[in-house]
């Protein structure tokens, strides 16, 4: 570790009850938005996490067929006449209710449309919606291009066993994938958007959506400019910028020291903010090991930084040159403000790293979760260290764990959350490389928090999969990590934007 390089620590809505894997039951809580804390609702002014709701339009696309003597007159599928198309309808009607009301991501789903023509199909397409769901029990195949339109997703839905068979379950891949060619030729679709019979995949796929649509276009406060680690990170913001589209405004240290010395001259600030400070410090899970003052103080850049999200109306914030530069102006460090905003369900991460934030955007919109931006070590017999000093208390969105509050490692100097995992846990882990081509994904179990001479908070997590080829294929440096296992809905959302992921669990 170099401390020259400015990096902090190597050289440069609440959660469904339940597992997620399986088809939600229904009457749990629609919404995860992660858990806010009195600190920050108590200013109802203040700049507020934002989740915007994916908008779904599902169409049931059919046609109806009359008998011809001495010929085939009828494709295959189970919608014969009007009664089976009035009871396929309540058939999805109650199905999306349940999907809905199971999705533990905001979800609006529009009132089911039907498609028997291209006509009535571009009038759907040119609707107010995010994805089109085609519930494809028959009808001619035009009718899901003229739906495939750019500027939305578009996924499939097959019956085989769920209810009337489906035409399409028989010819989506050949015909509509492939143009009677061998050669896939559909834009804007592909395999992986075809489900057969499974509402619970479908959900994974729209909450991969949902995150997608939170992603891009983050606009994200760059304190100090953003970055990017190591050589391979020089182009990282400008990569950032071309495909995820953040919008990056930079706030110049000297202006974050001027508002600093503001902040710290304004004694009814600095009141409330120690006031803030003892209640967090008398929690029965918090350990104080430093000085009550760094503290304080960090309660204090919080407001500072909080100020900075207000007036830029975003919830994404990053420090860059987190190792020093911040340190003097505000007299404590900037781990146990980034550690609080992850806990009031915004998004700040130490370092300025865009090799890794946009993981980390990605992430924390899939899991409706806090997301930890960590420092990997070497893996190894099926287990790896990750370890950093800005990692979130409420790691599953609701309940803030064990802390021991003590100094930066580096510096021995402010205040750092030393988290206690749940060991036990399962955690998502990402791994991006430079180029952003190819990232890694893998699920882990909590098994320690070591307390080893490195970053504060630090976890050893088993490794779901192959030590060997994390070994081999992992690039990038820093990591992304959560509680839950989304590897699958970080697979589908990064193909959607030309990224690979390498899933080893």
């Amino acid at each position: 570790m170099n401390p020259n390089n400015g990096g902090c620590c190597a050289s440069t809505c609440t959660t469904c009850p339940v597992s997620r894997r399986g088809f939600l039951t229904a009457g749990m809580a629609a919404s995860v938005l992660p858990a806010v804390s009195a600190s920050s609702m108590k200013d109802p002014a203040r700049q507020q996490p934002i989740r915007m709701a994916l908008k779904v339009q599902p169409v049931l696309v059919y046609d109806l067929y009359k008998r011809r003597e001495a010929t085939s007159w009828r494709p295959w599928g189970g919608l014969m006449n009007e009664q089976d198309v009035a009871a396929e309808k309540e058939r999805i009607g109650k199905e999306l209710s349940s999907m809905k009301t199971s999705a533990d991501f905001p979800l609006e789903v529009l009132p089911l449309a039907t498609a028997r023509n291209q006509d009535e199909a571009a009038a759907i397409a040119r609707g107010d919606s995010d994805v089109i769901i085609s519930y494809a029990a028959s009808g001619d195949g035009r009718i899901f291009e003229t739906l495939t339109v750019p500027g939305k997703w578009h996924l499939m839905f097959l019956r085989h066993r769920s209810g009337p068979v489906y035409l399409w379950y028989e010819i989506a891949h050949p015909r509509f994938l492939r143009k009677t060619v061998d050669e896939f030729g559909q834009p804007g679709m592909n395999v992986h958007d075809v489900v057969v019979d499974s509402h619970a995949e479908i959900l994974i796929r729209l909450r991969a959506l949902g995150a997608l649509k939170n992603t891009m276009g983050k606009r994200i406060v760059a304190v100090g400019g953003p970055s990017g680690w190591g050589a391979g990170g020089r182009n990282a913001p400008d990569l950032a910028r071309e495909q995820f589209k953040f919008d990056l405004q930079t706030v110049p240290y000297p202006e974050l020291g001027e508002r600093i010395k503001r902040a710290r001259a304004d004694s009814a600030l600095v009141k409330r903010c120690q006031g803030e400070a003892e209640m967090y410090l008398r929690d029965k899970a918090v350990r104080l090991e430093t000085s009550r003052e760094f503290v304080q103080n960090s309660f204090v850049l919080t407001e500072v930084l909080r100020d900075l999200l207000d007036e830029a109306k975003t919830d994404a914030l990053t420090i860059n040159q987190c190792m020093g530069t911040i340190m003097p102006m505000s007299e404590t460090t900037a781990c146990l403000p980034l550690s609080l905003l992850n806990d009031d369900g915004y998004m700040a991460f130490c370092e300025s790293d865009f090799v890794v934030i946009p993981s980390g955007v990605l992430l924390h919109y899939i899991s409706g979760k806090p997301v930890f931006l960590n420092d990997p070590t070497h893996p190894h017999d099926g287990v790896v260290t990750i370890a950093h000093c800005t990692a979130p208390r409420k790691m599953d969105g609701m309940h803030a764990e064990p802390v021991r509050v003590l100094t930066h490692f580096e510096s021995d100097y402010g205040a750092s959350p030393k988290v206690e995992m749940r060991k036990g846990t399962k955690m998502t882990n990402l791994v991006p490389d430079f180029a952003s081509r190819k990232w890694i994904g893998f699920e882990g179990e909590v098994i320690d928090n070591p307390f080893m001479a490195i970053c504060r908070s630090q976890v050893d997590i088993t490794i779901e999969g192959s030590t060997e080829k994390l070994l081999e294929q992992m690039g990038g440096f820093h990591w992304m990590s959560s509680y839950g296992a989304y590897v699958k809905e970080t697979k589908y959302a990064l193909r959607k934007i030309g990224v690979e992921l390498v899933q080893l669990t």
